[in-house]
């Protein structure tokens, strides 16, 4: 078996990596932004008709937003390219699945304007995050909701990706991204989407299954270990969403930061379990999570490595006969 293929997931995973540290988010157009364009344009054609009607448009809906780009990444895959420009065009497309840049801009625009003491542009900063009432919060709900957000969407950002390249390649990296993408957009429990968004988000419950698992693992390994587990076991199930309940719960437990509690969202108050352990969430606690997912992704990339260079050793001993 050639060397170069076994290893050319995680070259093409350090590549993508470099990518959005080098570039950040596209600022002109995002293939991502695109996509969810297009999902809202077959939405409002498609959302209608009986309650369970709905559910199957809401299937079919699916199908027709990501079919095309899955199709095309399993193109490209199938095409007869050189190795280097195949590597170079998985890492693009790949770089932009990943949002680890994006989240961190994000989350240092909240850091900042909780530093300066501006609780308004924090607020402001944070609601582009999280879709709870950010104008109700004060300043340790602000630093907890872009921590909490910070968290969980490093697995769904991040590490999900990382995941499903690993197992599925290219096109089950990018079909997780979509997928993903599209319970943000779906996934509500209101009367619009309770039934058309079904699908979509049963889905992303089903596909995040492991890798949510896979991340709150990394989390407690980047933190206080032993804290993180505890929490994880505790406090896991007890949020609306196991997947995101073991991300945060663990997350929050590695930083030794209290996380979750009662929040508004759409103006009611909805209680929700406390997460982690000690003391209330604080602006630095937010640089703390994101540190807490590179580590985590650092760990990643050289458990991959060593996965493929083992795999690689292995097939070279296997040619050798007495």
């Amino acid at each position: 078996m050639n060397n170069a293929l076994l290893l050319q997931s995680t070259a093409t995973l350090a590549a993508a990596v470099v990518l959005d540290m080098a570039l950040g988010e596209p600022r002109r157009f995002h293939p991502l932004v695109g996509f969810g364009r297009c999902a809202q344009a077959v939405e409002r054609r498609a959302n209608r008709g009986g309650q369970g009607a709905r559910i199957w448009l809401g299937a079919m809906a699916l199908l027709i937003v990501t079919a095309p780009p899955v199709g095309a990444v399993v193109a490209l895959r199938h095409a007869p390219l050189h190795f280097t420009v195949a590597l170079a065009a998985e890492a693009v497309v790949l770089y932009f699945a990943l949002g680890l840049q994006s989240l961190g801009r994000h989350a240092r625009d909240v850091t900042a304007a909780l530093n300066a003491g501006d609780l308004a542009r924090a607020r402001n900063a944070v609601a582009r995050m999280v879709s709870r009432d950010a104008g109700v919060l004060d300043e340790p709900g602000v630093a907890a909701a872009a921590t909490e957000s910070v968290l969980e969407n490093g697995n769904d950002a991040v590490f999900g990706v990382v995941f499903w390249y690993l197992v599925l390649g290219l096109p089950g990296a990018l079909a997780y991204r979509l997928v993903n993408t599209l319970d943000a957009m779906w996934g509500y429990r209101n009367a619009r989407f309770c039934r058309f968004g079904r699908c979509a988000a049963r889905i992303d419950d089903a596909v995040n299954f492991f890798p949510a698992r896979v991340t709150a693992f990394f989390y407690a390994l980047g933190g206080d270990f032993f804290c993180a587990l505890r929490c994880w076991r505790a406090q896991g199930s007890q949020w609306k969403s196991g997947n995101a309940g073991a991300v945060m719960s663990a997350g929050a437990g590695a930083l030794r930061v209290r996380l979750g509690g009662a929040a508004v969202y759409q103006s009611k108050p909805q209680p929700r379990p406390t997460l982690g352990a000690g003391a209330p969430a604080a602006a630095a606690d937010i640089a703390r999570a994101i540190n807490l997912v590179w580590r985590g992704l650092v760990f990643w990339l050289l458990l991959a490595a060593a996965v493929e260079w083992g795999l690689a050793i292995g097939s070279d001993s296997a040619g050798f006969h007495d």
